[in-house]
């Protein structure tokens, strides 16, 4: 028999005929017609793998049937997922695993990271081969007035409006070539990668319309008494917006921008073609604990870890064992509230009101930060909840908001 390479289905179902006749032969080991068995079978699973491929489950039947494989209850899930509130948005599909998640139940369950990532998605650092144009919110960067300059020419279809928007930033984006930059942080999910590539290069050509106005940036300006500076001005009654002006004036800029739907991002930091350090706010939680922790924390990022064209993007409810994430954050608390301080505090040992007070005086620091802290680390997010400033942030940075 002449064996070649299967082109179609007719002779797809030769082979298997002669297949199954090669094996009610059993030819012995080493004789041409085992030989022609091995390479039949070969040839035919390639055949099969190609036209037929075997689609991964979806995610969350694998941890659904998981959990009632090993008899798991969704609380079992917490200390892969953090919070049982978070568990139940994951299994209801309202909120998309991240990286740290997926790493955490691979290991901790046993299931494939090839499955809980999705048969659409990709690794977080492999290189894709192809962009699937078609996944980016184009309907919603249309509505948020992300693309004034394309809106009108219908001729062009979703990949040519898509490019023209990144080709602004100047990052590299084709169909046969992926991202060259990389996307990492507690926000980072293969599911939404598509709307935070869009996010971040919205971000990226808000600061490029700032750069002219912005000090230029010296990286060795940056240190524990900058942190510690920057968070004092916290204690002022427009803190966000002195913070702002205070980090531009350094030559850092800082952009405002409202995540995409699907994603859950607090910040973000990185840095330009140019060099240029950006930080994205989204203001999620619209609070001055959460504003004043996720600026700090981009700004270690840009201080410590950002280099090149790596991007980190964080949701700082998710909890992470991230090195990079973990100094991030040992570095924020330390500047707003000393360790030494912290845990010898009346705030600390008898939270109240005054002692909140007290310590906030003593720090000059917004009482906003040591309730948010109090708050967090409890796991009591009803206590202190009129010391937070809820829905100030907003109101304080209204004129950099509707620049």
């Amino acid at each position: 028999m002449d064996i070649k390479v299967i082109k179609t289905e007719q002779q797809h179902q030769e082979y298997l005929k002669e297949i199954h006749s090669l094996m009610l032969e059993m030819p012995p080991i080493h004789s041409k017609a085992h030989e022609d068995l091995e390479l039949l079978i070969t040839i035919v699973e390639a055949y099969e793998n190609s036209k037929y491929p075997i689609e991964l489950p979806d995610p969350i039947d694998a941890i659904l049937f998981r959990m009632h494989e090993k008899g798991l209850k969704q609380v079992d899930l917490v200390p892969y997922l953090g919070t049982r509130s978070r568990v139940s948005e994951i299994l209801a599909r309202k909120r998309p695993l991240t990286v740290s998640m997926i790493k955490a139940l691979s290991i901790g369950l046993g299931i494939s990271t090839d499955t809980l990532v999705g048969i659409n998605a990709v690794n977080e650092h492999s290189s894709d081969d192809h962009i699937d144009w078609s996944k980016f919110p184009v309907k919603e960067m249309i509505n948020r007035g992300w693309l004034p300059d394309i809106v009108d020419r219908t001729k062009k279809n979703t990949e040519e409006i898509i490019k023209s928007f990144i080709d602004q930033v100047g990052w590299q984006a084709s169909s046969s070539v992926s991202f060259k930059r990389t996307l990492s942080g507690d926000a980072y999910s293969p599911a939404t990668k598509y709307a935070l590539f869009a996010w971040v290069s919205r971000v990226v050509q808000q600061a490029r319309k700032k750069k002219s106005k912005l000090d230029l940036f010296d990286p060795t300006i940056l240190s524990t008494g900058f942190l510690r500076d920057l968070a004092q001005l916290s204690w002022f009654e427009k803190g966000p917006l002195l913070a702002i002006e205070f980090l531009e004036k350094h030559g850092i800029a800082v952009i405002i921008e409202p995540s995409l739907k699907g994603t859950r991002i607090d910040g973000a930091a990185l840095k330009d073609i140019d060099g240029l350090p950006i930080i994205g706010l989204t203001l999620r939680h619209d609070r001055l604990d959460n504003f004043w922790f996720t600026l700090l924390h981009e700004v270690v990022h840009i201080w410590k870890h950002v280099h090149n064209e790596e991007t980190f993007i964080d949701d700082l409810d998710a909890s992470s064992d991230d090195k990079k994430e973990a100094e991030a954050n040992r570095l924020a608390k330390e500047s707003f509230i000393p360790r030494a301080i912290w845990k010898r505090s009346d705030a600390y040992i008898s939270p109240s009101k005054e002692s909140i007070d007290t310590l906030s005086r003593e720090l000059k620091i917004t009482p906003a930060i040591i309730a948010g802290r109090l708050r967090r680390e409890s796991g009591n997010y009803r206590q202190f909840s009129d010391l937070i400033g809820q829905g100030e942030v907003s109101k304080i940075l209204a004129i950099v908001i509707n620049e």
